[in-house]
């Protein structure tokens, strides 16, 4: 049996569609793919580093709920609708992960779940 968490955002598909914002199992901590929206579903920030700020400010917080921190994630995606946005997402990434350093991954995908939307991110974390 696992002890299992599961962390709400509030966003209002979260129920609808069926998932979590983070899940805990144990000592892991599991962060989905995450764009610059609202709880209302408003995209947030007006290029692409302002939505990986943004983004990370969500991950932050559901990493905070499940009782981990960024210093314990081991693993980032990210997926960018161009590599144009690739500079800001590095430069955003890089603010926040230049000494923990996780295994990161970065693609570029055909479309994201809207157009307002540039960056979608994943984090996985790791907890004593």
């Amino acid at each position: 049996m696992h002890d299992r968490q599961n962390v709400s955002s509030g966003a209002p598909w979260e129920k609808t569609v069926g998932y979590s914002r983070a899940v805990r199992i144990n000592n892991m901590v599991l962060v989905s793919g995450t764009v610059a929206s609202d709880a209302e579903g408003r995209p947030q920030g007006q290029d692409s580093y302002d939505q990986c700020r943004f983004i990370f400010e969500k991950i932050a917080r559901a990493l905070r709920e499940a009782g981990a921190e960024f210093e314990d994630v081991v693993r980032t995606r990210a997926f960018l609708i161009d590599a144009k946005h690739l500079a800001g997402f590095q430069k955003a990434h890089g603010e926040i992960f230049a000494k923990i350093r996780p295994a990161a991954t970065a693609v570029v995908v055909k479309e994201l779940i809207a157009p307002e939307f540039f960056v979608e991110i994943e984090a996985d974390a790791i907890v004593d």
